[in-house]
């Protein structure tokens, strides 16, 4: 996966040691847009109001509010958002009281960067596959369980079979680059004995670019392409 920042996946950071707030921090937004900082438990839901992060990252020990609580009060009404704990120690009890709020980890301080972007990106994929539509550029929208394309105004764009494959394909990677041979692998799959064709790549997304909004689908010069959601 290339650095070109993903866009379409929040993340709230809960946690009260500003060192280790600001590293990590620092460090997610190389990969995410969006990524959201707290040092209290109670800005941490505030904030989680306003922003409606797809992922939060809680320091377990927090001022105002501690991060089960946090979770807690989340839980009531969200069973989606997906949630990692951290902590400086093992505490049994409180392990036992994490898991029945439906984590997706619990995490040991200090946790490793590289541990902690391998976590977070397989998270993407479940959390994209999980929405029913996918806001993209210009008002123009997704809907991933019937894989219908709509413009600003609500009208359906038509695709042909192909189009509508791939574009499927490429916003479900959105933010990644997408090399053109899986491209047209995926275009051929049920003809494996077909000899690579970089010009049926290209004509077909000059087709899809013609039907989706502008700076939405880009070039990676000498590899593939890139989806951008909103």
């Amino acid at each position: 996966m290339n650095h070109t920042r993903i866009e379409d996946i929040s993340i709230l950071i809960a946690e009260d040691e500003s060192k280790l707030l600001h590293s990590m921090a620092e460090y997610l937004q190389i990969f995410f847009t969006h990524v959201y900082t707290t040092q209290d438990g109670m800005e941490a839901y505030r904030r989680y109001k306003s922003e409606h992060p797809d992922i939060i990252i809680a320091d377990i020990h927090m001022p105002k509010l501690d991060g089960l609580s946090l979770i807690e009060k989340i839980r009531e009404h969200d069973t989606k958002s997906k949630i990692i704990i951290t902590t400086a120690h093992s505490d049994k009890e409180k392990l036992l009281q994490a898991i029945e709020l439906n984590l997706v980890k619990y995490l040991i301080k200090p946790v490793q960067s590289d541990t902690l972007k391998e976590l977070l990106f397989g998270l993407i994929h479940d959390i994209r596959n999980s929405r029913s539509t996918i806001a993209l550029k210009e008002g123009f929208y997704w809907d991933s369980k019937d894989k219908i394309l709509f413009n600003s105004n609500h009208e359906e764009v038509g695709l042909r079979p192909k189009e509508r494959k791939v574009l499927s394909h490429l916003i479900s990677k959105a933010g990644e680059t997408v090399s053109s041979i899986d491209i047209y692998n995926l275009l051929y799959e049920d003809q494996p004995e077909r000899d690579y064709s970089a010009n049926a790549v290209t004509s077909l997304i000059k087709r899809l670019r013609q039907k989706l909004p502008k700076e939405s689908l880009k070039s990676s010069y000498g590899v593939g392409y890139i989806f951008f959601t909103k």
